[in-house]
């Protein structure tokens, strides 16, 4: 009996120690508000919280946008957001969800819309091989299998299709704070293709490594994989630091051209007073990328050799949003800069001035007026915008938006448009048109949000 009583009073005491040891296991960032971060979900819940194996989740990004430029073919140039001027247009459905099961988890997301074509068109890994990675691809926006390994606060590994950190904003456009992107986000990866880990040293921290095929290609340009990762400290509510740093060879054909770049973002809430009537809330998020490739010749940050031209990436943009009436209506102003000799990260102008790459070189464009991209290129652009939403609620935004746009060297669609004199693509081309590209734009942006 006494022996008994032992073995039942030692029962107790472990079942004690592992309820006390669950309790200290938090969730990743657990308590800590993000509603507010540019680039992050503004929901504080899914109305789907309670569906035990599956959560779903439903995107719908629609926008009407006036060029002031007026491209006679409605074509938008160097967007990933738009495509078309003077259009209602569908730039994004997107539907799918998360699975958990046991530990094991999975997510999907389609994509259908304009943005299915206008962000893979830059990536050339495709054309390396057979089965038309862009077609089978285009229509998933992430899709990932992977594993919770219940040690500290998490472990998940994870692999397939997943977004990039990379650039700050959020693919899907009801996290951002801006409708169209600033060049530095415009510019820099929206997925990877690979896998990831994510480890959770405390509820505070996510160190999250990288191995993928390569900076926002489906497959490999060359054989070496591409090498990143992804550190996050938030905290507190009203303070978050990320930093994002990537190794690879992407240029295609060209195995000794390595590239390195890094991304680094802080994002401050300075003010915060949701019961207030007035101003509920003010934050800012400052983010600056550097980054550079070197060999296959071109020469990083140097430009001492001819034979050799500097080529590297360096921008920065600043953003700063006033939230007032209990956060149903916002107002956000910002822009940024961005340099890059060597137009390495640059979104090619579409239609007749670069509809193919050169299959002798995917590093260079081709068609009757292809866009330059040798290295040593100079490029350079800055931008400027402000918009107003209004939220209902936190599954719907209806935002107008002003943007302004210039770069060094005609990049933008001009009023004869990039396609043919007529705008349109089935017309026979005169032999004295050329692409209209011009150096600067203005244009305004009607966008409906939903999210559920």
């Amino acid at each position: 009996m006494k022996l008994h009583l032992t073995l039942l009073m030692m029962l107790v005491d472990c079942t004690i120690a592992i309820a006390q040891s669950n309790q200290s296991q938090t969730e990743p960032f657990e308590g800590i508000d993000q509603t507010w971060q540019n680039g992050s979900d503004r929901r504080d819940s899914s109305v789907f919280k309670n569906w035990k194996y599956y959560t779903p989740s439903l995107i719908v990004d629609v926008n009407y946008t006036h060029s002031f430029n007026n491209p006679n073919d409605n074509t938008v140039i160097g967007s990933t957001a738009l495509a078309r001027n003077n259009e209602v247009e569908l730039s994004a459905l997107h539907f799918g969800g998360d699975f958990n099961y046991n530990n094991a988890r999975a997510r999907f997301m389609t994509q259908f819309g304009t943005r299915s074509v206008v962000v893979p068109r830059n990536d050339y890994s495709s054309y390396r091989g057979q089965y038309q990675l862009t077609n089978v691809y285009r229509y998933l926006s992430e899709a990932y299998i992977g594993y919770h390994i219940n040690k500290g606060n998490g472990i998940n590994i994870d692999a397939g299709m997943f977004m990039s950190y990379i650039g700050l904003n959020s693919y899907y456009q009801p996290e951002n704070w801006e409708y169209q992107a600033s060049f530095t986000s415009d510019n820099t990866p929206w997925f990877f293709n690979g896998l990831r880990f994510q480890f959770f040293p405390t509820k505070h921290i996510k160190i999250e490594p990288w191995v993928i095929n390569g900076w926002q290609s489906y497959g490999k340009f060359n054989a070496m994989p591409g090498f990143g990762g992804n550190i996050t400290w938030i905290p507190n509510s009203n303070l978050k630091l990320l930093t994002n740093n990537y190794y690879g060879s992407d240029a295609a054909g060209i195995p000794k051209r390595k590239r390195f770049h890094s991304d680094n973002s802080l994002l401050v809430r300075y003010y915060n007073n949701p019961k207030s009537k007035s101003i509920s809330q003010m934050a800012f998020s400052l983010t600056g990328d550097i980054g550079f490739e070197k060999g296959g010749g071109v020469n990083g940050f140097n430009n001492s050799d001819s034979t050799k031209p500097a080529q590297y990436f360096a921008s920065i943009m600043f953003y700063n949003r006033i939230w007032f009436f209990k956060k149903k209506i916002a107002w956000t102003l910002g822009g940024g800069y961005m340099t890059n000799p060597g137009r390495y990260l640059v979104l090619y102008p579409t239609g007749q001035a670069s509809p193919l790459p050169n299959p002798n070189d995917p590093t260079k464009t081709e068609g009757a007026f292809p866009f330059s991209v040798n290295a040593g290129d100079k490029f350079s652009g800055w931008d400027c915008s402000t918009n107003l939403d209004f939220m209902p609620n936190q599954s719907l935004t209806f935002r107008i938006e002003y943007v302004h746009r210039e770069s060094s060297v005609p990049y933008f669609a001009g009023p004869g448009g990039v396609t043919s004199q007529t705008g349109y693509s089935t017309t026979t081309l005169d032999p004295t048109w050329r692409p209209d590209l011009v150096k600067s734009e203005n244009r305004i942006i009607l966008v409906a949000l939903f999210r559920l």
